[in-house]
């Protein structure tokens, strides 16, 4: 349970961070902060882990490295989004 509630947590302030790094921040309420922390830590055990050796979040690591990790999935994630959305990274 304690896992669990950590991994929102962490995720929601990953989502955060990179919503203010991608300058989403005004279009995301906490919920879609939350979202896209979980789904960029996902994003980045599947494409980053491999080449960074790193874990995410979601593979029940805390450490800086993880959620640096994770962070960068989110960007990427938004990024992404942006680029479908309105044509640019921005």
């Amino acid at each position: 349970m304690i896992n669990f509630l950590v991994w929102i947590i962490a995720g929601g302030l990953i989502g955060w961070i990179a919503s203010m790094i991608m300058r989403t921040d005004a279009q995301q309420g906490p919920f879609l902060n939350i979202v896209v922390g979980m789904v960029g830590a996902f994003i980045a055990g599947m494409f980053l882990t491999p080449l960074f050796g790193v874990p995410t979040i979601n593979q029940d690591v805390f450490s800086v490295a993880a959620l640096a990790v994770s962070l960068l999935g989110a960007v990427i994630l938004l990024a992404v989004l942006n680029l479908f959305r309105r044509g640019a990274v921005r």
